[in-house]
């Protein structure tokens, strides 16, 4: 009975904290932390007003959530945007949260989408994109999560392999440009990787500072998406590359290789190019081989596709590319860019119309868009 006066309150809830000044996302996302109290306590003490009380929990949960989200741009406003060198020294409790979160109780995807959630800052949505999953399935997750670990002692935190995971999403987050994350995600890895020593921590740390260092080259002044071929690599930061490739090197001389030291040391042979031309597509390509190795991710393989395209040409690439998904996110975009390099505009055009139409960021979308146009308007020429 309960179940179904819950899910006919959520409607009214939500347009409740939305008059109040909520986000429809935040008040969507304050409900679901309320429902998990609503689950937990009513049966043995439901509420005089069931509505009274929802709006009172959930527009708490959406407060706190406010409250914490001011903290964590405070962090990010003190760091000026570039993290500094060396071991962190400030102390918070913001790195031991994401520990607690990653509970044993949990499954590590579990846990990992907890943590983004209630430490994180993500959304639902943000996370569901980053596990390619739908909004709904990783909504029923994060659910499932939070009562799992709603009547259990934190006196078992997570293991460190879990911390990396979440720590990892947040900073593609950040850099993505939908929330300014990054920044938060580098000052707490780098301090994971001082307390811990873990090889695996100094790979993620390398990871980001390396592409962080890029960041500034991949807009351009008009807010456009450059692609990394097409960056100005003047504009990159070589004292945060300096200080990645040297984390990483550290990581990769103890000889218990990981999937955060290979994506490093992609990173760092795409640092280490002058030019594009002088990029090292072989030695890429097999970083990428260790990298499927280690993890199967069909993300990896998608990425070794392109490698493979620049290394033993699009041919090549587009054989590697047959062997995938073609609902892999992504995937339009990257066939339609080694048809291009194989001389078919007319498939390529296509293919990045189609790319756009699926894009999970305006500015990614109206990249792909562009690049369209740009072949409709050749072959129109032709």
């Amino acid at each position: 009975m309960h179940e179904t006066l819950l899910r006919a309150l959520i409607p009214d809830v939500i347009r409740v904290l939305v008059r109040r000044g909520a986000g429809f996302a935040a008040a969507e996302d304050a409900v679901q932390d309320a429902l998990v109290e609503a689950v937990r306590g009513w049966p043995g003490d439901p509420p005089r007003d069931p509505k009274g009380w929802m709006v009172t929990v959930a527009w708490r949960k959406f407060l706190d959530a406010a409250r914490a989200d001011t903290s964590r741009r405070h962090r990010e406003l003190r760091v000026e945007g570039e993290p500094s060198p060396g071991p962190g020294t400030e102390a918070d409790d913001t790195l031991q949260l994401y520990f607690l979160c990653a509970h044993p109780s949990l499954t590590p995807a579990s846990a990992v989408a907890l943590t983004l959630r209630a430490v994180g800052g993500l959304t639902t949505r943000q996370i569901a994109r980053a596990y390619l999953v739908p909004e709904a399935t990783m909504a029923q997750r994060i659910s499932r999560a939070k009562r799992t670990v709603s009547g259990v002692r934190f006196d078992r935190p997570g293991d460190v392999a879990t911390v990396l995971r979440v720590l990892y999403l947040v900073f593609n987050e950040g850099y993505s440009g939908d929330v300014d994350l990054a920044a938060e995600a580098i000052r707490l890895t780098r301090r994971l990787a001082a307390g811990t020593g873990h090889e695996e921590a100094a790979g993620l740390l390398a990871l980001m500072l390396l592409h962080h260092a890029r960041r500034p080259a991949r807009t351009g002044p008009d807010g456009r998406l450059i692609p990394l071929a097409e960056q100005d690599r003047g504009l990159w930061n070589t004292r945060l590359i300096a200080e990645g490739v040297d984390v990483l090197q550290a990581a990769l001389a103890r000889d218990r290789l990981g999937e955060f030291q290979a994506q490093a040391a992609i990173a760092a042979l795409h640092a280490d190019a002058r030019t594009v031309e002088e990029t090292d597509w072989v030695q890429i390509v097999e970083w990428y081989d260790e990298l499927v190795r280690l993890t199967g991710s069909p993300v990896a393989r998608l990425n070794r596709a392109v490698a493979v395209g620049e290394a033993d040409g699009p041919r090549a690439g587009l054989a590697a590319l047959a062997a995938l998904d073609p609902a892999l996110p992504r995937y339009p975009a990257v066939a339609a860019y080694l048809h291009e390099r194989d001389g078919d505009p007319a498939t390529a055009a296509r293919l990045y119309a189609e790319a756009a139409r699926s894009a999970s960021s305006l500015q990614e979308r109206d990249h792909l868009t562009r690049q369209a146009a740009r072949l409709n308007a050749r072959l129109r020429r032709e």
